[in-house]
């Protein structure tokens, strides 16, 4: 993964909630279908659960002209289903750990983060219902800017 980017969007009062990981692949180097914007792979794991697959496709028709075009399969809800906490306090009562982080891996993490704690970064204040202060838009600039999640229809 070296030379990768990967970027990370968080905040309180943002236009959404969602949690998402959006994987754009590299263009083609050669495209018969004019130039486009490369292909993707979305996994929304919250608040509502889907995978997307984002493609150009050849617009019907005689002309060599793409499309974009998302193919989408989203998680319906059980009516039985409990709520994460519910979830993790019952897992609790039963001793079941597989939701809990072990001792030795906070301890590594703070071993990690510790040391940055310290380190004064600028806070920008930004208004509720927007993605964030100006200043975060430059972060991304390099590489084709941020991706504003979308709802999911």
């Amino acid at each position: 993964w070296a030379g990768v980017p990967f970027l990370i969007r968080a905040g309180k009062s943002l236009s959404m909630t969602a949690t998402e990981v959006l994987v754009k692949l590299k263009q083609a180097p050669i495209s018969r279908l004019g130039p486009a914007q490369g292909n993707y792979f979305r996994l929304r794991l919250g608040p509502e659960l889907s995978i997307s697959l984002g493609a150009r496709v050849k617009r019907p028709g005689p002309q060599l002209v793409s499309m974009a075009s998302e193919l989408m399969a989203v998680r319906q809800d059980c009516c039985d289903e409990i709520d994460p906490y519910e979830r993790l306090l019952t897992d609790a009562m039963h001793g079941d750990a597989l939701l809990f982080v072990r001792s030795d891996a906070v301890e590594a993490a703070w071993a990690i983060v510790e040391p940055i704690l310290g380190n004064a970064t600028p806070l920008f204040d930004y208004e509720p219902g927007t993605w964030g202060p100006m200043e975060a838009d430059g972060l991304a600039s390099e590489i084709g800017g941020w991706h504003n999640p979308q709802g999911v229809a």
